[in-house]
């Protein structure tokens, strides 16, 4: 049974007992009234109203329960369909069931609550809002149409429909649905039924009646079997760009993923890793192959990307750009004016796109705890690459990885950045930097304390690190943590 047809039958029943009355949630039809303008009243009233509210059709006004014909059901349930679609702004969500009741058969159309309100009726003003009171249908006064949108929940992107309305049928086969099954290694429910069902419990569809509904942009941007179907979000197919060089001269190859991202996620980083530079490392005696740039910290980095771009920006979308010394990874969107640059690694997480994220996390693809990010710059340092680079402009935020280094060939820069992150992570790892930690993550002997002993003083003297005990004049034993701490 459907979830709300026991609330509509509990209704139902008490509307019924002497004396019968009609309620704020439920209201008597004998057949489809030909006042389409006083029907779509009733919808704007039930869509505002807390829990939903119902039509039900076999029912006179004087509470006579007559029964409703069968070639009669199809043709409210489409003209209702349609008014809901059609004449109200937000579009409002409407289910049905058809009942036995005293012998004879009833029609139940459930009105389910709108998330965002008041609904009103499309072009025309907030005057035109209805609400339920007294069991009957009126106009909303200033006071309650302030109450409803005081109660209103203003929606999120991934919510939002990415097409107009679809066919069961359409539905199932514009999302790969199996894929997002096998990522939670679930297996495919057996008919069409259960799979609507459990596409709409995980918020990709809306459906609207049984056999129809919408693709929300969630759906679109995870599961899509072809992202160019999606007019709006074509353009955020993920590119990756590689150069033959250190610039953007010569280009030696470029992919455009046409799929959704949760369904192409580890095919994307497999790609990606496919087109870097490897090198041989001897390990337990044997030479093995292995990766320059840590792929831990590629799928950290190159998820979160996907996850907090700002699909408000058009005409872009994420770009993953390998140079010879480097590899790029770029969205849409600056950075959030919550966060700095300086205090990425580590930070509790924030995104424009929370279902985004919290799906991708379900999903296995990424964190959403804040330590993505630490477990890249850790990675970073076993692998003895130079630190992250954060960029942020007024339209994108982009993530470099660097091809290892020594110390000599280092930048300034880059050397107090290193210098930095390290005190940055081993904080987030409950411990200090120190002279001989500076040295571990740099590669470097003992014989070059001094060196790092120079750093530590010019990162001091650029208030990047402080140390953890202000009373420790040692600089042989000091221990540092970040400026912030």
């Amino acid at each position: 049974m459907k979830t709300w047809a026991t609330r509509a039958l509990g209704l139902l029943s008490a509307s019924l007992d002497e004396p019968r009355h009609e309620l704020n949630e439920l209201d008597w039809k004998t057949s489809l009234s030909p006042d389409k303008k006083r029907l779509t009243e009733h919808l704007s009233a039930f869509a505002n109203l807390p829990g939903g509210g119902f039509l039900v059709f076999g029912i006179t006004d004087t509470g006579e329960v007559t029964g409703i014909l069968n070639p009669d059901v199809q043709n409210i349930i489409a003209q209702l369909g349609n008014l809901a679609r059609s004449t109200l702004e937000p579009v409002v969500r409407l289910d049905h069931k058809l009942e036995d009741w005293e012998g004879v058969k009833i029609l139940i159309i459930h009105v389910s609550e709108s998330e965002t309100k008041p609904v009103v009726l499309r072009g025309k003003d907030l005057d035109q809002t209805f609400i339920r009171s007294g069991g009957s249908t009126r106009r909303a006064s200033r006071q309650e149409i302030g109450s409803l949108m005081l109660n209103s929940k203003t929606p999120r992107w991934e919510d939002l429909n990415a097409l107009p309305l679809l066919s069961s049928k359409d539905l199932i086969e514009s999302l790969d649905y199996e894929a997002l099954l096998a990522l939670l290694q679930r297996p495919v429910p057996a008919d069409e039924s259960a799979v609507l069902a459990w596409m709409r419990e995980e918020k990709l569809i809306n459906l609207v009646e049984e056999d129809r509904g919408y693709i929300t942009n969630l759906g679109a941007i995870a599961a899509a079997r072809r992202l160019s179907d999606f007019e709006e979000l074509s353009r955020k197919a993920v590119r990756v760009i590689v150069y033959d060089g250190l610039n953007k001269a010569k280009t030696k190859r470029e992919q455009e993923g046409g799929l959704g991202y949760a369904v192409r996620f580890q095919r994307l980083l497999d790609h990606v890793t496919a087109q870097l530079p490897q090198s041989e490392v001897i390990e337990r005696a044997l030479r093995v192959t292995r990766a320059v740039y840590p792929v831990v910290a590629l799928r950290e980095i190159i998820a979160n990307a996907l996850i907090h771009q700002d699909f408000s920006v058009t005409g872009a979308g994420p770009l993953i750009e390998i140079f010879d010394d480097r590899i790029e990874v770029s969205n849409p969107g600056g950075i959030l004016p919550s966060k700095r640059l300086d205090q990425l690694i580590g930070t509790q997480p924030e995104s424009r796109n929370e279902r985004l994220a919290r799906f991708f996390r379900r999903y296995k693809i990424c964190e959403e705890r804040g330590s993505g990010l630490l477990k890249a710059g850790l990675e970073v340092e076993l692998y003895g690459l130079p630190p992250i680079l954060f960029e942020s402009g007024p339209n994108h935020f982009k993530v470099s990885l660097f091809s290892p280094q020594t110390f000599a060939q280092m930048s300034e820069r880059e050397r107090l950045e290193a210098c930095y992150q390290h005190s940055v992570l081993k904080y987030f790892s409950s411990s200090y930097m120190t002279n001989k930690s500076l040295r571990e993550r740099l590669k470097m002997s003992e014989k070059q304390r001094s060196m790092v002993s120079v750093l530590i003083r010019e990162a001091l003297d650029h208030r990047l690190i402080k140390p953890a005990d202000a009373e420790n004049r040692s600089r042989k034993f000091g221990e540092y943590v970040p400026y912030w701490a």
